[in-house]
This record gives structure tokens, sequence and C-alpha cells, in this order.
């Protein structure tokens, strides 16, 4: 103990002296008179009695910090840190039942625990990967951010859109057009804005009707475009900026190209013969018609049907879900069409922000079954890096959805794999539901997951167990369970859990809950 010694008169023999200000005198006097007996136990600062080494001044233990690999040995009472509180609360942590806030946008910009507003989820169907975003889109719609469900296949977000008052647009055959020349809330937003800002905006809404109708050859020829075809592309929507009074569409771009105008015949390198000329745009000319006539032509031959509208906090669904599944190409296009059309409103929405025109913002865009448009041709992937690549310069948190790993990996292009293998690696967190084993090594490709990490999520992947009760569902084990990883750091797993409000909205499975068809009555 540190501190002199202090000369106090001893009291009457079998009693504690009084403690100066001590509260354990006191204490010590009220247990004798309950039990007869001192209370012997010394107070914070050591008993006050001649010898009792009673300290003046109590210094603060020393504290060291290490790994419990390090300290174990020398303090076995270690604990864990509490899980993060900011953020969308998800769940509760299924070790300590602590509960667990975790979204993109909170933890980027308030926690600072990512480099990057991004989330890629993973797991096999059916065990609540839609469920997660939905609740991740709840809670930051509470906060001010604005949702977009860019593409509902299924649907699985148009319930709860509709429900906080949002907009749905439909998308598909006889339901909708999207009109890939349209430039949407740009032409409005430019009269608005200053010079320097308006042609900003004009060259990126260039940029992205390029890199559309590039996208929509690229589907229908299962490759990329030519080089001298991208140019013949760029030349022919500035002619028909031009030149056309009102928002174009493809059969506009396609009679720009069958004119050949003097300034679309000089980047052809013609000179005047008009054989060359021919031949350089012929291919092109014939894919574009291809586009209008094939089956994507009734979704993207006509005018915008339904534009998004950025002033409605309940946020925007697009619903392609009336697109089939057998349409393989259509809904890759529609997604791809979706996503650049989003992204366009976003930046128009920023541009206004910036000027002082409106309201700043935060966006939280959805792009879920990110496999289908992966897997629909090659050089799409540089379509889906280009869109997704600088949305923290966009002000907005991204999720992209997918089943596993080697959705983005099962590319026939080298390169096409290494870019893909770059969404997982740019993410700022992985999410991870119930996967199989063989997926563990494309996995730790990406963040690293210890044994018993693994050995959990591959247990979240077991279906559920044989029921002989016809009339009830047996849960698999890993619906609603989650790993969240962050770089190198441990993971924590966690149980989504629905309010009762909520479960209306999640209900995924309506077709099968409300169909008038009964399991037949069981024999004994």
């Amino acid at each position: 103990m540190n501190g002199p010694l202090e000369a106090i008169p001893a009291g009457p023999p079998g009693e504690p002296p009084a403690a100066d200000g001590d509260r354990k005198g006191k204490k010590a006097k009220k247990d004798k008179k309950k039990t007869g007996k001192p209370e012997l136990k010394p107070g914070f600062r050591g008993f006050s009695r001649r010898g009792g080494g009673r300290a003046s001044y109590v210094e603060a233990p020393p504290e060291w910090r290490g790994t419990t690999v390090q300290v174990c040995g020398l303090w076995p009472f270690g604990a864990g840190s509490g899980t993060p509180m900011i953020g969308v609360p998800l769940g509760r942590e299924l070790t300590t039942g602590a509960a667990l806030c975790c979204d993109p946008i909170s933890w980027f910009q308030r926690a600072n625990l990512i480099h990057n507003p991004s989330a890629l989820v993973l797991g096999k169907p059916g065990l609540g990967k839609s469920t997660l975003i939905r609740r991740m889109v709840v809670g930051l719609v509470g906060q001010g951010v604005f949702p977009m469900v860019l593409g509902d296949l299924k649907p699985d977000y148009v319930d709860l859109v509709r429900a906080m008052g949002g907009q749905i647009i439909k998308l598909g055959r006889g339901l909708g057009s999207l009109n890939v020349l349209d430039p949407g809330a740009t032409s409005k937003a430019v009269a608005q804005l200053p010079e320097e800002a308006r042609r900003k905006l004009i060259a990126d809404a260039h940029g992205r009707r390029l890199n559309m109708v590039a996208a929509l050859l690229t589907l229908l020829r299962g490759g990329p475009i030519a080089d001298t075809e991208r140019t013949v592309l760029n030349a022919a929507l500035r002619v028909l900026d031009e030149r056309h009074k009102g928002v174009p569409i493809l059969p506009d771009l396609i009679k720009v190209i069958d004119d050949g105008p003097e300034r679309l015949r000089a980047v052809t390198l013609a000179r005047g013969d008009e054989a060359r000329y021919r031949a350089a745009v012929d291919p092109l000319h014939a894919s574009l018609l291809g586009v209008l006539d094939g089956p994507m032509g009734e979704t993207f031959a006509g005018h915008t049907t339904t534009g998004i509208e950025l002033d409605n906090p309940g946020g925007v669904c697009i619903d392609i879900s009336g697109i089939d599944d057998s349409d393989a190409e259509l809904q890759a296009a529609v997604l791809l069409a979706c996503w650049s059309d989003g992204f366009g409103s976003i930046e128009v929405a920023h541009a206004l922000a910036d000027e002082g025109l409106a309201p700043p913002r935060h966006f939280f865009v959805v792009l879920d079954e990110l496999w289908r448009v992966l897997r629909s041709g090659r050089g799409l992937v540089d379509r889906v890096d280009a869109l997704t690549r600088l949305n923290r310069q966009r002000g907005a948190g991204q999720v992209m959805i997918t089943h596993t790993m080697a959705d983005l990996l099962a590319l026939a292009d080298e390169s096409d794999r290494m870019k893909a293998k770059g969404f997982a690696e740019r993410a700022g967190m992985v999410i991870c539901g119930g996967l199989p084993q063989a997926e563990m090594p494309m996995v730790n490709e990406v963040v690293r997951l210890s044994s018993i990490e693994e050995r959990m999520i591959v247990d979240w992947s077991t279906p559920p167990s044989w029921n002989p009760d016809l009339k009830e569902d047996s849960e698999p084990p890993g619906r609603g369970r989650f790993l969240v990883k962050v770089g190198g750091r441990p993971g924590i797993p966690f149980k989504v859990e629905l309010t009762s409000v909520e479960r209306d909205v999640n209900d995924t499975n309506k077709r099968w809950t409300n169909s008038t068809t009964r399991p037949p009555a069981r024999t004994t």
C-alpha cells in the first residue's frame, strides 16, 4: 500500500475502530447490531486501525491490452467487445444475445468501420437474404435515406415500398416500356443549372445512353461490340441530339445511321464512298434492328412509360416480375437499363443539391439477382463495373445480392472473372448466409473465415429436418442467420428478428400460402 501508516488509537477489544469518514466503519457498526459480530472486511483504503495499512491515496491499477492468444495465460477472464450499435437494428448476436445494428451507409458515414458504403450478400435461396435487405431499407428510410430497388424480379420489395408510400414502376411485356435514349430527369434539371454544371450533366447523360445501347447490342450478340461500332454510335447520338426535337427513341437512332449524314460518314473513313460506309455500319444497323424486332423490342422500342420520381420519401421499386424466367436475355437487359436509369437520377439529384436547388440526400441502391446479368454475355461485367465502382463518390450506398461466389466466378472469360471478383473485394462488408462447403475456398479469397465461421456457415445451408406433420413447415436451420465480415476482423453471427408489422410485407410465398389447394387429410 502507498502512504504512511496513521497512528490511530485502537478501539475496544474485538471492535474495529471508527473509519474517520470511511463508510465501512458505519457499515461495521450496523452489521454488529444485526449479527453481534463486527465486519472484518477492510474499506477500499484498508483498515483504519493501528497497523491496518490504511492508504491515503489509491492509485488506479495499470492496464494492458493484448490479443486473446497473448493474454489468455495471464488473464483467463478476457471478454470480447460489444456489437456495434450504430445503424439499422437487424437482430441479435447469436453467441451473446446482444443487439446488432448494421448497414453499409451508417458503418461508412457515422461509425467509420468500412471503407466503402457497399455490401455483398451471399446465401442459398430461401434463407432470408431479401428479408435482411428489407429490414435495412425500413431502417434507412427512417434516417431519411432514399431507397431504390432497381429491378425486382420476384417481386420481393413491392409490398414494402408500397406500404411506405413509395413509387412502384412495372416493366415487362405489355406492362411498360423503358427508353434507353431518354435522358430522364436530366432534361428538366439542365434548365435550372449554371453553364458548367449543365455541360457536365449533359455529358454524363450522353455517356450513359451510349453505354446502354452498347450493352443491349452486347446482350443480343453474346459478346462486346467493335470499337469502330462504338465510335459510330457515339457520333450518331450527337447528331440525333442536334436534329431531333423532344425525346428520341431507338427507331430515331436507326434512321440517323441509315441516312448517313456527313458527320457520321467521317468517323467511318468512308471518304465519299457509299459502299465503304454501308460496309462499316451495316452490322451495327442489323443489330439495332434485331433489338427492335427481337425479344427486347416491346420493352425498349417506345417511350418510357413511367419515370423515377425522387420527391417521394418512400423510395422507388421497379417491378420486373412480369418478365418470365425463360426470357433471360430480356431480364438482363431490363436490369441493366434500370440500374443505368437509377444511377442517372442520382447524379441529377446531386447536381441540383450542389447548386442549392434541392436538399442534399443519400440513396440506398438494391441490386438483386446480380448473377443474371453477369452470365448473359461477355463484356457485361464492364457495364456493371462502371455502374458500381463510384458509389462512394455518388453519395449512394448499395447492396449487391447473389447466391454464391461461384455466380461471380463462373464466367467464360478470365478478365471478366477477375472483374467480377473485384465486386466482392471492393465491398465494404460481406454478409454470408448458408453456403455449401465447396464455396469456402472462394469466399476465403475475399474475406478470411476461421474454421469455426466456416463450419457455422456450412451448417446453416443444411436443409430442414423431416417433419411428419404436413400442417407445419420445418424451418431450415440457417433461415434468418447471417455472418457479417469486414476484412480480416472476426465475423459477427446474428439472426434477423422480425416485428409483427413486418411479417406481411416479408411473405414471399404468397402464391403458396394463399392457394385454395389444401393438403390431403391424414389417415391413421
